[in-house]
């Protein structure tokens, strides 16, 4: 079964007559679920599909896709939390079954499997025999649709692997990795049909089998045979790998040091008393020394953090899945107070004197004592996850959500002001991702559904929405607050004039980043804006011109908003765990 998509129109009832229908067949051995379980990963959607497949009486295996994680409240903590696991590994007749989960985690970004599962890989397959055959199973493609495709095609092609099976595209599809046989299977959504469906894998001596079964209707003739020979490296499968060029035109742009992290990075590092502090996907806070990248401390949390941590003095601050948010002793990591919400806290802080406003999955915003830890007040109106990072303007602390509203709320009481929507009832259009902007009375946003939107910072009315730039989250404003910055969907970086009313787009650069779509926003500062890609590559421009300055390529994944430090110096950290220091000789 593959894309049951629980929490979708008919996603729930397509489940249950498909779970029905397996409990009626004798013959089966076990039930894999390639992936988007659930529509938008919230815990309500996993619990109902967790009720729906305990009913199984077969053994049954599940890994999440990338709407189980790109949207969830808690990080992807819930799914754990729910089935216990987000990959897996079993034997059956002699055959080794791996599944690793792929994300992209709470980013729209590209198919990712996260660095912890190719850690996990490498361990699992280091344990089996190199005659021992193997089916590996993701909800991607294992193909470039995976930023890191590569990971996982290279490790087992050097197994006895026999064959791939993915979901994803909700349809029957005969694929081929490189030489590895593969099938994607479909959605056992009804679609257009009556009914819903899904595959019965029939695997013999020599040959494996794939029919459509729909529930009460006889299996179908089989539409796929694998034959299940050894796998041999072909001349003509089409090998591809990332390509590293681009750093040879801008060789003056150096990495002084490089640090692999043991799980997906998804935030933007901070900086202080020389140290870089950052979290990852399985809940550690990690320290490293800014000039060699040598680490000086770890703080373990029991949630996922996609909370961009935050600096004052020697305290560090940041929210994580396990529901708290934490103060640490910059200088050891040690650990000073947290404080329990209702749900993960996947919200970036931002302080303000001594206080730090930050947002979670519970429906709350809050202000907390950056000493005490003690709560200064709360806003508990907030629809769906704040994931982003709040902006604070006038006297107004400014967030948005995955509940399609931008929110207004007073920064000294927390009081409502005024919230805004696009008008869009889809909750993946949400204002979410992107971090506001403000100059003049003016704030700024640009939310999935690809419009740079101007909206009056005093009253919450929009001003104007242009869809000319085709921004989709990621903005900037210049240092002197006269030009707002955005991201285009292919190549582009445009600007416009901040005023208050439609300027149009005033300049368009073309970069040559091709497919852009990562939140990832564009900092300007000390004369440049620099900015990171869904394919590893940080780019810089020169706005005043405007005329490109460098690019440099950290690894394939996407690059998290960067942090400028210097006139020469970037802190980068990419969703597969790299963290970097950049000096670019400028």
């Amino acid at each position: 079964m593959s894309d049951t998509h629980v929490g979708a129109s008919t996603g729930e009832a397509d489940l249950r007559r498909t779970v029905n229908d397996i409990n009626q067949q004798e013959d089966l051995d076990f039930v894999l679920l390639t992936g988007d379980i659930t529509e938008m990963g919230t815990k309500t959607e996993i619990a109902i599909a967790k009720e729906i497949l305990s009913a199984l009486k077969k053994p049954w295996y599940v890994v999440p896709g990338n709407h189980d994680t790109g949207w969830s409240e808690s990080g992807g903590v819930d799914f754990i939390k729910e089935f216990g696991y987000d990959k897996f590994t079993f034997d059956h007749k002699g055959y080794r079954f791996i599944a690793c989960a792929s994300g992209p985690y709470v980013r729209m970004s590209d198919g990712h499997i996260p660095r912890d599962a190719v850690v996990w890989l490498d361990k699992v397959l280091k344990k089996t025999p190199a005659a021992m055959p193997v089916v590996f199973i993701n909800h991607y493609p294992v193909d470039n649709g995976l930023d890191n495709w590569y990971e996982a095609i290279d490790r087992v092609k050097q197994h006895n692997i026999k064959y791939i099976i993915c979901g994803h595209g909700h349809s029957n599809q005969a694929l081929d990795f490189e030489g590895v046989a593969g099938t994607m299977g479909r959605s056992n959504l009804r679609a257009k049909d009556s009914i819903g469906g899904y595959n019965v894998v029939t695997m013999r001596r020599d040959s494996v089998f794939f029919a459509i079964k729909k529930p009460g209707v006889p299996v179908e003739p089989a539409w796929r045979k694998i034959t299940l020979g050894k796998y041999e490296s072909s001349s003509t499968a089409k090998i591809e790998r990332p390509s590293y060029s681009i750093n040879n035109t801008y060789p003056a742009v150096k990495e002084v040091w490089k640090y692999h992290a043991a799980a997906n990075v998804v935030l933007t590092p901070a900086s202080g008393a020389n140290l870089v502090v950052f979290g990852n996907s399985i809940g550690e806070i990690e320290a490293l020394a800014l000039h060699n990248g040598e680490k000086k401390w770890k703080f373990k949390t029991k949630g996922a953090i996609y909370s961009s941590p935050a600096i004052t003095g020697d305290r560090v601050m940041f929210g994580s899945g396990d529901g708290n948010i934490y103060a640490l002793k910059l200088s050891s990591g040690k650990k000073l107070w947290k404080y329990k919400t209702g749900a993960a806290v996947l919200g970036s802080p931002v302080i303000e004197k001594d206080t730090m406003y930050i947002g979670g999955s519970d429906g709350s915003f809050r202000a907390i004592n950056v000493k005490t830890g003690e709560q200064v007040w709360s806003f508990d109106e907030v629809e769906g996850a704040i994931v982003g990072m709040p902006l604070i303007y006038e006297g107004k602390v400014i967030f948005g959500s995955w509940g399609r509203h931008l929110y207004a709320v007073n920064q000294r009481t927390g009081k409502l002001v005024w919230k805004w929507n696009n008008g869009n009832g889809n909750r993946m259009f949400s204002p979410a991702m992107c971090t506001p902007a403000a100059h003049n009375g003016i704030v700024y946003i640009a939310a999935p559904d690809r419009f740079l939107t101007a909206i009056d910072a005093s009253s919450g009315a929009t001003l104007w929405r242009n869809k000319e730039g085709g921004v989709r989250e990621s903005i900037g404003m210049s240092e002197d607050g006269s030009l707002i910055f955005g991201k285009t969907m292919n190549n582009d970086i445009v600007a416009y004039k901040a005023q208050s009313a439609d300027p149009g787009v005033l300049w368009r650069l073309n970069l040559g980043f091709g497919y852009e779509h990562v939140p990832s926003m564009l900092i300007a500062k000390y004369g440049r804006v620099t900015f990171g890609t869904k394919n590893g590559v940080i780019y810089s421009f020169d706005p005043a011109v405007p005329k490109p300055l460098w690019a440099h390529k950290v690894d394939n994944s996407m690059v998290n908003t960067v942090n400028v430090l210097t006139e020469d110096s970037i802190l980068v950290a990419t969703m597969d765990g790299v963290v970097t220091l950049l000096k670019t000789g400028q």
